[in-house]
């Protein structure tokens, strides 16, 4: 029987997105709009957890809805889309595992330390190949766009 994904770890990323905002001294709506897409990565995340295996394609997805939120919600906004990214990685950034791996290879236990090392870079890749992906698209896009205009000029 499928059960119900559980939700709070959305929430989680919306309340940390939304301290990291008053850290770095965002307000009003981008502080809303940041956060919100923190909790959506996170969202994305968890709703495809029963439907795939794999963490990292799993983080890989998450970057590319992240990614594609922050690019419009920074059309709209007309703001940098680095500000909306940057606060919307925090709760993905795989902390834990790279804690982890330090603390093996403190220890010693190098086989241990080598496995989360690549699964943290792993992760940390399809994060980077997610973001990418979509900042290239948009960019390429972005060419057409504009050559389609000169063209019209002439």
């Amino acid at each position: 029987m499928y059960h119900l994904p559980d939700f709070l770890p959305c929430l989680y990323a919306l309340v940390a997105c939304m301290a990291f905002c008053i850290l770095y001294n965002i307000r009003g709506a981008d502080m809303l709009i940041a956060s919100v897409d923190g909790a959506f990565g996170w969202l994305v995340f968890v709703l495809l957890t029963p439907v795939v295996s794999s963490d990292v394609v799993r983080y890989f997805f998450s970057a590319v809805a992240i990614s594609v939120y922050a690019e419009i919600a920074a059309r709209i906004r007309k703001h940098p889309v680095t500000g909306y990214l940057l606060l919307a990685y925090i709760p993905l950034v795989p902390g834990a595992g790279i804690y982890n791996m330090m603390e093996f290879c403190i220890s010693g236990q190098q086989d241990a330390f080598a496995a989360t090392g690549l699964h943290t870079l792993g992760i940390a890749g399809a994060l980077a190949v997610g973001v990418l992906m979509v900042s290239s698209g948009v960019r390429m896009y972005n060419i057409i766009v504009a050559r389609r205009a000169l063209r019209k000029k002439r």
